[in-house]
């Protein structure tokens, strides 16, 4: 019989191949999907009522966000992107964002909003999270690149101190996995958006 496989090594393979199917998109494919899925975060009623809402920036075939930042910006919402903290390995900042905002490249070469405590917006603060992603399962499961960043940032929200966020996954529909595997610290998400549907978890 064939060993089986570690945990790990399970989800080491199966990330391989999702970003594989990721990078197998042309850029008519990227294109088409960043503004579809802008189209449906933009029709939820949580994100025309959100004030705060965080996002990111897009890298290596991730679901472009440019559209959905440009119109968010356009209907004078306040955005806030990731940084990476200065102190605490591991964890992420947000710092406010708008069409003046200077960018630095991280040690992931992502470019970032440069670093100023007076830009930072708590997680308090934020009604709305776009949330990067590897694959998802139709349980609400999320893979990310493994960094655990993301996971951190939601800790709190999955334990009930953030209460009025609400975390959306963006992501192609080829990012669908039949079965994330997972570990205690990953957090499932209630709700990811793709080019042709609105995902609604529940527990």
């Amino acid at each position: 019989m064939p060993a089986q496989q570690s945990p790990q090594n399970e989800r080491q393979q199966l990330r391989r191949e999702l970003q594989q199917r990721r990078l197998a998109l042309s850029e008519l494919d990227l294109e088409r999907a960043g503004q579809q899925v802008s189209e449906h975060l933009l029709s939820l009623p949580q994100v025309q009522q959100a004030t705060t809402i965080g996002g990111y920036f897009s890298v290596k075939n991730e679901l472009a966000t440019g559209p959905a930042l440009a119109s968010l910006l356009a209907q004078q919402k306040q955005l806030a992107l990731p940084v990476l903290h200065p102190f605490c390995k591991g964890h992420l900042l947000f710092l406010s964002y708008d069409n003046n905002t200077r960018f630095v490249p991280n040690r992931y070469q992502i470019p970032e909003p440069e670093l100023n405590c007076q830009h930072i917006v708590p997680l308090a603060q934020l009604q709305v999270l776009l949330v990067p992603l590897v694959g998802f399962d139709a349980k609400g499961n999320r893979m990310g690149m493994g960094g655990g960043f993301y996971d951190r940032t939601l800790s709190g929200w999955q334990q009930g101190r953030y209460p009025n966020l609400l975390p959306i996954g963006l992501a192609h529909n080829v990012q669908q996995a039949e079965h994330i595997p997972t570990e205690g610290w990953d957090v499932p998400l209630p709700m990811i958006i793709t080019p042709y549907k609105i995902w609604h978890f529940s527990d």
